[in-house]
């Protein structure tokens, strides 16, 4: 996969790309990420790139000359078929199902827009997209422009020690994840729970599902209307309420 970022801060972006899986995927071949620094597309002596608002108003606007000029620059590398899209706050939520969707592409060109925005002229020009990773308002995109590039490298094969780990987490199948835990067996008077020493690949699975499901129940109730609550999993959630009430009890 080939993703081309236009940003006023490139080293920014290469810096993140040179730890963890990032750095894996990208050394594997299964990822390519370049940049195109915006202020190259600049007309004047001084590399201007925003310019005051119409209307009034405080801040910036990113001009659209040169930041059209670098979309289409950037474009020019990835292959075709390769959406133009911009991280913005007023874009489609981000969720694990649009990063495997856009995971299926060839690239993708990401645009990380500064200070008070983006010339709207932009959008309708050179713009197929907008995403946000959430209701909140940051510096600039290239953070959100990394978010977006770390999820697409999780989902590209071979990227992950272990490719059961994109498959076993939280948002894969709609839910929360499941707790994890690790040696030692007993820590500050925490004991991991029996089942997952108890070598019955089958109930432990079974408790996996329902830590899931009771998850998502009890912190993310909206994702609960998303996910399909079939029959197995209503028992699942009824298992765990019993559990918990079970547990308050004593």
């Amino acid at each position: 996969m080939r993703i081309e970022v236009v940003t006023l801060f490139p080293a920014l972006i290469a810096d993140a790309l040179r730890h963890g899986v990032l750095a894996r995927a990208i050394e594997r071949g299964l990822l390519s990420v370049g940049t195109e620094d915006l202020r190259a597309h600049a007309s004047d002596v001084h590399r201007t790139v925003d310019d005051r608002p119409y209307g009034g108003g405080p801040g910036m606007v990113l001009k659209p000359e040169p930041l059209c000029a670098a979309i289409d620059a950037a474009r020019a590398r990835v292959p075709a078929g390769s959406p133009r899209i911009a991280l913005s706050a007023q874009g489609e939520p981000l969720t694990q199902r649009a990063v495997a969707q856009l995971a299926q592409l060839p690239g993708l060109v990401l645009i990380a827009g500064r200070y008070e925005g983006i010339d709207e002229r932009v959008f309708a020009l050179a713009v197929d997209r907008e995403v946000s990773i959430g209701d909140y308002v940051l510096s600039g995109g290239e953070l959100p422009a990394l978010v977006l590039i770390d999820a697409l490298a999780r989902l590209q094969p071979g990227a992950l020690g272990d490719e059961r780990s994109s498959v076993q987490e939280s948002f894969e199948d709609g839910l929360l994840d499941w707790p994890h835990y690790t040696r030692p067996e007993e820590f500050a008077g925490q004991r991991v729970p029996a089942v997952l020493s108890s070598g019955d690949h089958a109930a432990i699975d079974r408790w996996r599902r329902r830590q899931s499901v009771g998850r998502t129940w009890l912190r993310r109730p909206d994702l609960m209307g998303r996910a399909s609550l079939d029959a197995e999993r209503a028992a699942l959630l009824e298992e765990f309420l019993t559990e918990q009430r079970d547990g308050a009890q004593r």
